[in-house]
């Protein structure tokens, strides 16, 4: 096979050597592993239910049929000043990236969002992956009724969602002053895939998306990388060829764990 023309020294450096383009999970495995992560972005039954199965699978989940929605009605009425919303969503190519981040992390929601109580009495709701007039993916502090007809009618990810109190400790402790504060700061700011899943399909994923979204690549992954190595602005191609001159592999700096005490660029 021929290149003829590579996209940087880093890029080419790192796909030089011929078992840099072989999968250790050889083709059927990775055959196999592609057929279990495809169907799990597509916004059909079939996407759907291959999450379920999944998370069913691979995390040893179970899923209980209710027969409605419960407790959410007289929800805007409570009294607390704050409330966090758990997602768990199923569907689509955000349900496909919350089952991956399940798998990876071991939680149960791959979403979560914060409900704060204004000096008014009004309640508002404030998340990541809201889309702006733009088309951008930001964060952003919607009413309450807004963001739960919106949840209930419009969403197709068809989310799961636990609407749940703080802890009785972490509640003495919260300022809602602070995050009242912190909160209006990020109002409209831009808001590790463990084996069996090889890490070198995980890297060409990635590869594709970065040429595909380079700014959302950027934000979804490139500085979590730079993190994990104790660089800065390295890009995909720089991170694989810094990995390869410390004698490492992508696969172990995947599996690096996230530090509390990391900032990035939109804030923790």
């Amino acid at each position: 096979m021929e290149f003829s023309e590579w996209e940087g020294k880093a890029e080419y450096e790192y796909v030089k050597q011929a078992e840099r383009c072989f999968m250790e999970a050889g083709m059927v495995g990775t055959l196999r592993a592609l057929w279990d992560v495809f169907p799990l972005f597509t916004n059909t039954g079939w996407g759907e239910n291959s999450n379920i199965a999944f998370l069913e699978k691979h995390m040893g989940a179970n899923f209980y049929a209710r027969p409605q929605p419960w407790g959410y009605k007289h929800y805007h009425r409570c009294n607390p000043l704050w409330r966090h919303a758990s997602y768990s969503k199923i569907r689509g190519p955000w349900g496909g990236f919350e089952t991956m981040e399940k798998w990876v992390s071991g939680a149960y929601a791959g979403h979560t969002a914060v409900c704060l109580r204004d000096s008014d009495g009004k309640l508002w709701v404030g998340e990541s992956g809201n889309e702006n007039e733009k088309g951008e993916d930001v964060i952003a502090v919607l009413p309450w009724e807004e963001w739960w007809e919106f949840e209930q009618t419009k969403d197709d990810a068809n989310p799961h969602i636990a609407l749940l109190p703080l802890h009785p400790d972490y509640r003495a402790k919260f300022n809602v002053t602070a995050a009242w504060e912190y909160a209006r700061s990020m109002d409209g700011k831009p808001g590790n895939y463990p084996p069996p899943l090889d890490a070198h399909l995980v890297a060409s994923v990635m590869t594709v998306w970065s040429k595909m979204q380079p700014d959302y690549a950027a934000n979804m992954w490139n500085e979590a990388l730079n993190k994990r190595l104790g660089t800065e602005g390295l890009d995909l191609p720089d991170v694989l060829l810094e990995v390869e001159k410390r004698g490492s592999s992508f696969d172990e700096l995947l599996a690096v764990p996230e530090q509390d005490d990391w900032i990035y660029s939109d804030g923790k």
